[in-house]
């Protein structure tokens, strides 16, 4: 899962650590194009000398050719419970000319180690996608303080919003977002003690198949409302034309995967993904026969048991706080 280790690649590109070279130290460097440089400032750490994340930034911009820089990976900028996203979209927005060739960008690559998922506090982060009309891939981490507000966007095929609960404005921005070339929508919905307090109505412009024409991976995950997501899914416009749909990380019982199994066919899919799941082995061995059998490929792994508390059963997604 993403948030126990750092993205190992973003845009099919190698994530490289940028370090900034000491006083008259010269670093072999790979090709600037040919990795995703990930940019962060640790303030507990010994392998970064300047003293703040935008002392990085400005190494980094003295230091790589950034006009060949196709990806950005945006990690730690310093104390996450204290500083937001702000200044680091702000760098991003101000210096647009210096990244001609940028085409993905993903902010807030911390891992559980540096600060959990709720600690990471973001901004609004729609000014990135509108200072980059030409990019293709974006995605953030972290539901804290996140502001997203409905944009245009002719190129972004991939957007991912990771978080432990994701607020409903974002998720109604991104439902009344017009997004014509996009290929992937991945949403951690996450639970509503972390601010996941999105329903079915704001899912609802995007189950109804008509805002996104080029969609063909939908990812509605890490929700306590999987059960009630799947019973949607099942009867959803969307669905006929994706390739890929992911309902993975959440509460999804033997309800929820009924609802599949007796809704639209899925047997056009070439992968559903239902890992971290509360199903019991007879509905896990149904959904290999009815949907495996059909040549989907139907992720199981992750199998869990509810737990008990005061005498009722209690369901958790794979990550909250």
């Amino acid at each position: 899962m993403a948030v126990h280790q750092h993205l190992q690649e973003l845009h099919a590109l190698p994530a490289h650590d940028f370090v900034p070279p000491g006083p008259g130290e010269e670093v072999p460097l790979p090709a600037a194009d040919s990795v995703a440089w990930r940019i962060a400032y640790d303030p507990y750490g010994d392998t970064v000398r300047d003293g703040d994340f935008a002392s990085v930034w400005q190494g980094f911009l003295e230091t790589v050719d950034t006009t060949a820089v196709r990806a950005l990976i945006i990690g730690s900028w310093g104390e996450p419970y204290e500083n937001d996203s702000g200044a680091v979209v702000e760098l991003l927005t101000s210096n647009t000319d210096r990244f001609p060739a940028l085409e993905a960008i993903f902010i807030g690559d911390l891992v559980m180690e540096e600060a959990e998922i709720s600690w990471i506090e973001q901004s609004d982060v729609t000014p990135v996608l509108e200072a980059y009309p030409r990019l293709r891939e974006f995605g953030v981490r972290g539901g804290t303080e996140l502001v997203f507000r409905p944009v245009r966007h002719e190129h972004l095929e991939t957007l991912a919003f990771e978080a432990g609960g994701l607020p409903a404005e974002v998720v109604r921005a991104v439902a009344g977002s017009e997004l014509p070339a996009l290929k992937q929508l991945e949403l951690w919905l996450g639970v509503g003690e972390y601010g996941g307090d999105a329903t079915l109505e704001d899912l609802a412009p995007i189950l109804a198949g008509d805002r996104f024409p080029a969609l063909r991976s939908l990812g509605l995950k890490n929700s306590e409302l999987q059960d009630e997501i799947a019973a949607a899914v099942a009867s959803a416009p969307v669905v006929a034309r994706l390739h890929t749909l992911d309902l993975s990380m959440g509460t999804l019982t033997d309800a929820g995967a009924e609802a599949l199994l007796s809704g639209q066919p899925l047997t056009h899919l070439q992968q559903l993904d239902l890992s971290h799941h509360f199903l019991s082995d007879a509905m896990m061995e149904r959904l290999r026969e009815e949907l495996g059998g059909a040549g989907v490929d139907v992720d199981l792994s992750d199998q869990e048991e509810p737990h008990d508390f005061d005498g009722r059963e209690w369901r958790y997604v794979a990550v909250s706080e």
